[in-house]
């Protein structure tokens, strides 16, 4: 199983177009170690597939597409390796590029749950007005736990968990959770049996996740902030991180201290990073405190095999 990286940075990507903290600021003028990273989508093939599964559809994908050739097959005319689109929300930054996908000749497949597929029909209708175009086969996600699979995608299995986090502004239970606004999503080698956990939205902690996680071969989980108050104190927002569904990675019950409980062998990645967050600064002391917690941070091309 192949997982590669399409996009690693949170909605608005780094640099963000609007944005001169100082990260963004520092990456523009090239005084700051950094990797300009896009907005958080990933795709994943088995052993020797042909096609992927893309895992959410960032307003990126085109420059995504551009900058994957494994994604742009020549077996005829028209042709794609994306043989359907797993949705973990329905936030802007993971649902925009299915516009992008129109062209498709047939209906395209989309997995999704009961509250997302509500979420991008009534509040923000992208598959409504898919249908306009080339259609959409719509999947339900189921989010027990039970196992699914792609057409087009073999040697690949999934089993997703509903997550602690929020939905989409315009989703009318934005103040009022239900189990499926947001997943984690489990993808598993079906010859090894290995497994990568993927989750990057995680607002809190709790039992039948850190299963998932401690089960996991690697986890690429949420790298949205390093402190609670990121965005408060920086005068970019009066909300904290984990009250829009985020765990910072600092501090106590934080996202490292979580980490570290997880066995030795599981490798661990942050993606999902916002722009304001020092880690990505490849020479910040933030950025060195995960190395010494053997944390990675994810970059758009990133591949983990497993």
């Amino acid at each position: 199983m192949l997982v590669h990286v399409l996009g690693s940075a949170a909605g608005g990507g780094f640099p963000q177009w609007n944005c001169n903290c100082r990260q963004c600021a520092g990456v523009r003028a090239g005084t700051l170690r950094a990797r300009p990273r896009t907005q958080s989508s990933l795709c994943v093939r088995g052993d020797g597939g042909a096609d992927w599964a893309l895992v959410n559809a960032s307003p990126d994908i085109l420059a995504q597409i551009r900058a994957t050739p494994a994604l742009q097959p020549n077996r005829g005319p028209r042709d794609s390796g994306i043989a359907g689109v797993i949705l973990i929300d329905g936030q802007v930054d993971h649902t925009t590029g299915l516009y992008m996908l129109r062209e498709r000749g047939s209906p395209l497949p989309v997995w999704c749950t009961e509250p997302v597929a509500e979420d991008l029909t009534r509040g923000n209708p992208i598959l409504q007005v898919l249908g306009h175009f080339c259609g959409v086969e719509r999947h339900r996600l189921p989010v027990d736990g039970s196992e699914f699979a792609l057409a087009g995608v073999p040697g690949v299995r999934f089993s997703a968990l509903p997550l602690a986090s929020k939905a989409a502004p315009y989703s009318p239970h934005r103040e009022q959770p239900v189990p499926g606004d947001n997943i984690g999503l489990t993808m598993i080698d079906g010859a090894s049996g290995r497994r990568l956990f993927y989750a990057p939205g995680l607002g809190a902690r709790d039992g039948d996740v850190d299963a998932a996680m401690r089960s996991a071969d690697c986890v690429l989980v949420d790298g949205t902030f390093w402190t609670d108050d990121e965005m408060i104190a920086l005068g970019f927002s009066r909300k904290t991180g984990r009250s829009i569904g985020h765990l910072p990675q600092s501090g106590a019950g934080g996202m490292i201290e979580w980490l570290d409980t997880l066995p030795r062998t599981t490798r661990k990645v942050l993606i999902h990073v916002n722009n304001t967050n020092p880690i990505l600064d490849e020479d910040s002391p933030e950025r060195a405190e995960l190395a010494r917690h053997g944390i990675e941070v994810a970059w758009d091309g990133m591949e983990i095999a497993l």
